[in-house]
């Protein structure tokens, strides 16, 4: 398979609406994720913005919650097409929701850094993934996600949550 350059947002779902990684959200974050050259680890990097602010100078729990979901959710679907040997823009679209998000905190996330993800599932890909994500503010380590996503069929799952049979 040939490496993709651009993000695994922009080439599976150009169209996705994701307020955290939704390349066609014009208020969105715009979270971009791609395959690290070590071809385990899935990476992505934020500035967080200064409305993001927690405590003075520290990086609100919740964008970082909001990352971790966002990226470790395209580090399943990508393990998931990389295990069907497929491409990322290959049809039918591989989709996966959030089963479960858990973050350990580990130390204060202070602002003005840029943060970065890495990635990886912990495990076979299967139809519940568990994907551990930790977080770098540079060189320090300051929170780990460590949840499971779920591969759905995004049109039978709006169709459930609005109750259209």
């Amino acid at each position: 398979m040939t490496p993709i350059t651009s993000s695994l947002q922009d080439t599976s779902a150009p169209d996705g609406v994701c307020y955290g990684c939704g390349s066609n959200n014009p208020h969105g974050l715009h979270i971009k994720s791609y395959w690290h050259e070590d071809g385990i680890h899935v990476i992505a990097e934020h500035l967080p913005d200064a409305r993001y602010c927690g405590w003075p100078d520290l990086v609100y729990g919740g964008l970082i919650a909001m990352l971790v979901d966002c990226h470790s959710n395209w580090t399943a679907m990508a393990y998931h097409y990389r295990a069907e040997n497929r491409l990322p823009a290959s049809l039918p679209r591989i989709n996966c929701v959030t089963g479960n998000l858990a973050i350990k905190f580990i130390k204060p996330t202070p602002m003005g850094i840029t943060l970065t993800l890495r990635a990886w599932v912990d495990g076979d890909v299967s139809r519940k993934t568990r994907v551990i994500c930790e977080v770098y503010a540079g060189d320090v380590l300051t929170a780990v996600g460590d949840s499971i996503f779920v591969r759905v069929d995004a049109e039978k799952l709006a169709d459930a949550a609005h109750d259209r049979s």
